[in-house]
Protein backbone atom coordinates (compact mmCIF):
# COMPACT_ATOMS: atom_id res chain seq x y z
CA UNK A 1 0.00 0.00 0.00
CA UNK A 2 1.35 3.69 -0.74
CA UNK A 3 2.68 6.09 1.79
CA UNK A 4 -0.15 8.28 2.99
CA UNK A 5 0.02 11.90 1.38
CA UNK A 6 0.73 15.19 4.12
CA UNK A 7 -2.70 18.11 4.39
CA UNK A 8 -5.17 16.74 2.73
CA UNK A 9 -7.10 20.14 2.92
CA UNK A 10 -7.89 21.57 -0.64
CA UNK A 11 -7.23 17.54 -2.10
CA UNK A 12 -10.88 17.05 -2.36
CA UNK A 13 -13.43 20.56 -2.57
CA UNK A 14 -16.71 21.43 -3.16
CA UNK A 15 -17.42 24.22 -5.66
CA UNK A 16 -21.40 26.20 -4.85
CA UNK A 17 -22.15 28.22 -7.81
CA UNK A 18 -25.67 29.26 -8.99
CA UNK A 19 -24.57 31.29 -12.91
CA UNK A 20 -22.84 30.75 -15.84
CA UNK A 21 -20.73 33.73 -14.68
CA UNK A 22 -19.31 31.61 -11.71
CA UNK A 23 -19.46 28.11 -13.42
CA UNK A 24 -16.91 30.01 -15.70
CA UNK A 25 -14.76 31.62 -13.24
CA UNK A 26 -14.37 28.75 -10.80
CA UNK A 27 -13.88 25.92 -14.25
CA UNK A 28 -10.68 28.71 -15.82
CA UNK A 29 -9.16 29.16 -11.95
CA UNK A 30 -8.82 25.18 -11.11
CA UNK A 31 -7.87 24.69 -14.93
CA UNK A 32 -5.27 27.31 -15.58
CA UNK A 33 -3.92 26.02 -12.10
CA UNK A 34 -3.29 22.74 -12.50
CA UNK A 35 -1.84 23.29 -16.41
CA UNK A 36 0.52 25.68 -14.37
CA UNK A 37 1.61 23.49 -11.94
CA UNK A 38 2.35 20.21 -14.64
CA UNK A 39 -1.06 17.98 -13.59
CA UNK A 40 -2.98 16.73 -16.08
CA UNK A 41 -7.05 17.71 -16.02
CA UNK A 42 -9.57 15.86 -16.72
CA UNK A 43 -13.31 17.77 -16.57
CA UNK A 44 -16.60 15.57 -16.04
CA UNK A 45 -19.46 17.20 -17.61
CA UNK A 46 -23.33 16.46 -16.98
CA UNK A 47 -25.01 18.96 -18.38
CA UNK A 48 -22.24 21.06 -20.24
CA UNK A 49 -21.34 20.19 -23.54
CA UNK A 50 -17.46 19.57 -24.04
CA UNK A 51 -17.18 22.13 -26.51
CA UNK A 52 -18.53 24.78 -24.15
CA UNK A 53 -16.00 23.90 -21.38
CA UNK A 54 -13.36 24.31 -24.23
CA UNK A 55 -15.03 27.57 -25.64
CA UNK A 56 -15.05 28.91 -21.62
CA UNK A 57 -11.43 28.20 -21.17
CA UNK A 58 -10.29 29.70 -24.21
CA UNK A 59 -12.28 32.86 -23.70
CA UNK A 60 -10.25 33.38 -20.48
CA UNK A 61 -7.17 33.00 -22.50
CA UNK A 62 -6.04 29.14 -21.95
CA UNK A 63 -5.02 27.45 -24.80
CA UNK A 64 -7.38 24.76 -24.08
CA UNK A 65 -6.92 22.93 -28.04
CA UNK A 66 -3.71 23.02 -27.04
CA UNK A 67 -3.14 21.36 -24.17
CA UNK A 68 -5.71 19.03 -25.57
CA UNK A 69 -3.76 18.11 -28.39
CA UNK A 70 -1.21 17.63 -26.03
CA UNK A 71 -2.73 15.46 -23.80
CA UNK A 72 -2.97 17.51 -20.88
CA UNK A 73 -6.20 18.38 -20.69
CA UNK A 74 -9.37 16.03 -21.54
CA UNK A 75 -13.36 17.25 -21.03
CA UNK A 76 -15.44 13.86 -21.65
CA UNK A 77 -18.81 13.00 -20.91
CA UNK A 78 -20.00 11.74 -17.41
CA UNK A 79 -22.65 9.35 -18.42
CA UNK A 80 -19.92 7.57 -20.90
CA UNK A 81 -16.84 7.52 -18.18
CA UNK A 82 -17.90 6.79 -14.94
CA UNK A 83 -21.70 6.21 -15.74
CA UNK A 84 -21.72 4.23 -18.18
CA UNK A 85 -22.63 1.12 -18.20
CA UNK A 86 -25.27 -0.55 -15.44
CA UNK A 87 -24.68 3.25 -13.08
CA UNK A 88 -22.58 4.56 -11.14
CA UNK A 89 -20.71 2.36 -8.73
CA UNK A 90 -18.59 3.58 -6.08
CA UNK A 91 -15.77 0.40 -6.01
CA UNK A 92 -15.39 0.30 -9.98
CA UNK A 93 -15.08 4.43 -9.81
CA UNK A 94 -12.39 4.69 -6.88
CA UNK A 95 -10.87 1.75 -8.96
CA UNK A 96 -10.72 4.07 -12.15
CA UNK A 97 -8.85 6.68 -9.94
CA UNK A 98 -6.09 4.89 -9.19
CA UNK A 99 -5.70 3.81 -12.62
CA UNK A 100 -5.93 7.55 -13.94
CA UNK A 101 -4.01 8.69 -11.16
CA UNK A 102 -1.09 5.97 -12.53
CA UNK A 103 -1.51 6.75 -16.00
CA UNK A 104 -1.00 10.23 -15.57
CA UNK A 105 2.27 9.76 -13.55
CA UNK A 106 3.37 7.31 -16.09
CA UNK A 107 2.96 10.17 -19.04
CA UNK A 108 5.38 12.39 -17.21
CA UNK A 109 2.48 14.55 -14.90
CA UNK A 110 3.18 15.98 -11.53
CA UNK A 111 -0.47 14.64 -11.05
CA UNK A 112 -3.82 14.60 -11.93
CA UNK A 113 -6.84 17.33 -11.32
CA UNK A 114 -10.19 15.90 -12.01
CA UNK A 115 -13.51 18.45 -11.72
CA UNK A 116 -16.40 16.69 -11.68
CA UNK A 117 -20.08 18.24 -12.52
CA UNK A 118 -22.31 16.65 -9.88
CA UNK A 119 -25.52 17.50 -10.46
CA UNK A 120 -26.90 13.35 -12.14
CA UNK A 121 -26.56 12.80 -8.07
CA UNK A 122 -30.42 13.84 -7.59
CA UNK A 123 -31.56 12.21 -10.63
CA UNK A 124 -33.05 8.98 -11.15
CA UNK A 125 -29.89 7.25 -11.97
CA UNK A 126 -29.10 3.82 -10.69
CA UNK A 127 -26.74 4.18 -7.36
CA UNK A 128 -26.60 7.82 -7.15
CA UNK A 129 -28.19 6.81 -3.33
CA UNK A 130 -24.66 6.08 -2.78
CA UNK A 131 -22.59 9.23 -3.90
CA UNK A 132 -22.72 10.70 -0.51
CA UNK A 133 -20.96 7.44 0.62
CA UNK A 134 -18.34 7.61 -2.37
CA UNK A 135 -17.78 11.57 -1.37
CA UNK A 136 -17.08 10.00 2.07
CA UNK A 137 -14.56 7.35 1.46
CA UNK A 138 -12.55 8.60 -1.20
CA UNK A 139 -11.22 11.13 1.65
CA UNK A 140 -9.20 7.66 2.49
CA UNK A 141 -9.62 5.65 -0.24
CA UNK A 142 -8.18 8.14 -2.99
CA UNK A 143 -6.93 11.34 -1.76
CA UNK A 144 -5.11 9.86 1.38
CA UNK A 145 -2.93 7.57 -1.20
CA UNK A 146 -3.04 9.58 -4.74
CA UNK A 147 -1.47 12.68 -6.33
CA UNK A 148 -5.12 13.58 -6.87
CA UNK A 149 -6.87 16.62 -6.47
CA UNK A 150 -10.68 16.99 -6.77
CA UNK A 151 -13.33 19.51 -7.23
CA UNK A 152 -17.03 18.42 -7.45
CA UNK A 153 -19.10 21.12 -9.12
CA UNK A 154 -22.13 21.85 -7.66
CA UNK A 155 -24.80 23.74 -9.51
CA UNK A 156 -27.90 24.87 -7.45
CA UNK A 157 -30.34 25.84 -10.55
CA UNK A 158 -30.15 21.84 -11.12
CA UNK A 159 -29.99 20.48 -7.26
CA UNK A 160 -32.17 20.92 -4.11
CA UNK A 161 -30.58 22.89 -1.32
CA UNK A 162 -30.52 19.52 0.30
CA UNK A 163 -29.47 17.57 -1.55
CA UNK A 164 -26.55 19.77 -2.49
CA UNK A 165 -25.96 21.03 0.92
CA UNK A 166 -25.36 17.37 1.98
CA UNK A 167 -23.07 16.10 -0.30
CA UNK A 168 -21.02 19.30 -0.41
CA UNK A 169 -20.61 19.48 3.49
CA UNK A 170 -19.27 16.11 2.93
CA UNK A 171 -15.80 17.79 1.42
CA UNK A 172 -12.62 19.34 4.01
CA UNK A 173 -12.84 22.42 1.76
CA UNK A 174 -15.34 24.68 -0.04
CA UNK A 175 -15.49 26.89 -2.65
CA UNK A 176 -18.12 29.36 -3.78
CA UNK A 177 -21.46 29.99 -2.63
CA UNK A 178 -22.38 29.73 0.73
CA UNK A 179 -24.71 27.16 1.70
CA UNK A 180 -27.29 25.91 4.11
CA UNK A 181 -26.57 23.59 6.84
CA UNK A 182 -27.51 20.08 6.34
CA UNK A 183 -30.01 18.73 8.72
CA UNK A 184 -27.65 16.13 9.34
CA UNK A 185 -23.48 16.58 8.15
CA UNK A 186 -21.54 13.55 7.57
CA UNK A 187 -17.88 14.37 6.70
CA UNK A 188 -14.46 12.55 6.78
CA UNK A 189 -12.19 13.49 9.60
CA UNK A 190 -9.57 15.65 8.59
CA UNK A 191 -6.59 13.90 10.42
CA UNK A 192 -7.16 10.17 11.18
CA UNK A 193 -9.54 7.79 9.52
CA UNK A 194 -13.12 8.22 10.67
CA UNK A 195 -16.51 10.31 10.57
CA UNK A 196 -18.06 13.45 12.09
CA UNK A 197 -21.83 13.34 12.67
CA UNK A 198 -23.43 16.99 13.35
CA UNK A 199 -27.15 18.05 13.78
CA UNK A 200 -29.80 15.33 13.88
CA UNK A 201 -30.39 11.97 13.03
CA UNK A 202 -33.79 10.33 12.06
CA UNK A 203 -36.19 9.43 9.30
CA UNK A 204 -35.58 12.49 7.05
CA UNK A 205 -32.12 12.26 7.25
CA UNK A 206 -32.01 7.85 6.78
CA UNK A 207 -29.69 8.05 3.44
CA UNK A 208 -27.06 9.68 5.26
CA UNK A 209 -26.73 7.72 8.12
CA UNK A 210 -26.89 4.72 5.70
CA UNK A 211 -24.03 6.28 3.59
CA UNK A 212 -22.34 7.02 7.29
CA UNK A 213 -22.95 3.13 8.21
CA UNK A 214 -21.45 1.77 4.65
CA UNK A 215 -18.17 3.65 5.19
CA UNK A 216 -17.71 1.97 9.14
CA UNK A 217 -18.75 -1.37 8.02
CA UNK A 218 -16.58 -1.52 4.98
CA UNK A 219 -13.29 0.40 5.60
CA UNK A 220 -10.24 -0.97 5.81
CA UNK A 221 -8.32 1.23 8.12
CA UNK A 222 -7.81 -0.95 11.24
CA UNK A 223 -8.94 2.25 13.59
CA UNK A 224 -11.92 3.90 12.59
CA UNK A 225 -13.25 7.02 14.64
CA UNK A 226 -16.82 8.29 14.60
CA UNK A 227 -17.36 12.16 16.58
CA UNK A 228 -20.25 12.43 17.61
CA UNK A 229 -19.62 15.66 19.45
CA UNK A 230 -21.76 18.31 17.33
CA UNK A 231 -24.80 15.41 16.81
CA UNK A 232 -27.94 16.76 18.94
CA UNK A 233 -30.45 13.75 18.18
CA UNK A 234 -29.95 10.01 16.97
CA UNK A 235 -33.24 8.29 16.63
CA UNK A 236 -33.91 4.51 17.17
CA UNK A 237 -33.31 3.36 13.48
CA UNK A 238 -29.93 5.53 12.73
CA UNK A 239 -28.86 3.85 16.27
CA UNK A 240 -29.40 0.67 15.23
CA UNK A 241 -27.98 1.05 11.77
CA UNK A 242 -24.45 2.45 13.34
CA UNK A 243 -24.44 0.01 15.80
CA UNK A 244 -24.82 -3.14 13.09
CA UNK A 245 -22.16 -1.48 11.10
CA UNK A 246 -19.97 -1.20 13.76
CA UNK A 247 -20.53 -5.02 14.65
CA UNK A 248 -19.63 -5.55 11.00
CA UNK A 249 -16.68 -3.74 11.19
CA UNK A 250 -13.50 -6.45 9.09
CA UNK A 251 -11.03 -7.86 11.51
CA UNK A 252 -13.74 -7.51 14.40
CA UNK A 253 -11.43 -4.02 15.17
CA UNK A 254 -13.81 -2.15 17.80
CA UNK A 255 -15.36 1.58 16.05
CA UNK A 256 -14.01 4.11 18.18
CA UNK A 257 -17.31 6.37 19.37
CA UNK A 258 -16.27 9.84 20.98
CA UNK A 259 -18.84 11.93 22.71
CA UNK A 260 -21.41 9.16 22.64
CA UNK A 261 -24.54 10.38 22.83
CA UNK A 262 -26.57 8.76 25.93
CA UNK A 263 -29.00 6.74 23.75
CA UNK A 264 -26.00 5.20 22.51
CA UNK A 265 -24.63 4.33 25.85
CA UNK A 266 -27.40 2.90 26.86
CA UNK A 267 -27.78 0.61 24.52
CA UNK A 268 -24.43 -0.59 25.22
CA UNK A 269 -25.20 -1.31 28.56
CA UNK A 270 -28.76 -3.13 27.18
CA UNK A 271 -26.05 -5.07 24.67
CA UNK A 272 -22.69 -5.82 26.02
CA UNK A 273 -22.01 -8.15 23.19
CA UNK A 274 -21.41 -4.82 21.47
CA UNK A 275 -18.40 -3.58 23.78
CA UNK A 276 -16.04 -6.14 21.56
CA UNK A 277 -17.87 -3.93 18.34
CA UNK A 278 -18.07 -0.68 19.99
CA UNK A 279 -15.44 1.65 22.24
CA UNK A 280 -16.64 4.30 23.87
CA UNK A 281 -14.15 7.58 24.36
CA UNK A 282 -14.15 10.96 26.34
CA UNK A 283 -17.48 9.63 27.89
Amino acid sequence: MPPERGPLDGCHSSVVFSDDRQWAEHLSAVVRGGLEKGEQVQYFADTTAPERVLRALTDRGIDAAGAVTRGQLSVSVAAQTYLAGSGFDPDATIGRWHDAAAAARAAGYRGLRAIGEMSWGERDIVGADRLLEYELRIHREVFARLPLTGWCFYDRRLMSEACMSALASAHLTHRGEPYAAPALRVAPLSDRPGLLMAGSAGYDTRTAVAAAAAVVSGAADRQMELDLAALRHLDAASLAALADAAAGRPGGTPLKVRHAPPPLRRLLQLFPELDSAVEVVNR
